[in-house]
């Protein structure tokens, strides 16, 4: 059977939307991200990686992607994105399913979290910078 054949959860298996125009699935495991930020799957150049996760506070950091847009979409409860823009920071209030945000690259963002909250990402990953709040 082919990969094209089954079903898949975002919970478990995030995507690798590929530049030309291929998905790739790849298994969302505790050993993912250390792959990942070890160089395992690749650069991402040009990709894009597409995920699902759960909050329940705050995020402690900030982040930016400096090679591309990330939309960030709410899907159930409810989050404050908040973009660092020039030298004033723009909340963006998400709290109906299906809301999102287009994160222009190069933009820092954190969220606040109101209560249990579950986003979607996709992420133009390669080069991710985080930092502290």
């Amino acid at each position: 059977m082919s990969d094209a054949a089954r079903s898949y959860n975002l919970e478990s298996t995030y995507l690798r939307l590929r530049s030309d125009v291929s998905i790739e699935a790849l298994n969302g495991d505790a050993s993912f991200w250390p792959r990942l930020m070890g160089g395992e799957l690749g650069t991402f150049h040009n990709e894009y990686l597409m995920t699902t996760f759960d909050y329940a506070r705050d995020w402690t950091h900030w982040e930016m992607h400096p090679l591309g847009d990330e939309l960030v979409c709410v899907l159930s409860g409810s989050a404050v994105m908040v973009l660092e823009q020039s030298t004033q920071q723009n909340l963006i209030v998400l709290d109906k399913p299906g809301e999102f945000v287009l994160v222009p690259k190069g933009t820092w963002h954190t969220a606040r979290i109101s209560g249990a909250c579950r986003m979607l990402f996709v992420t133009a990953g390669e080069g991710t910078q985080m930092r502290g709040l």
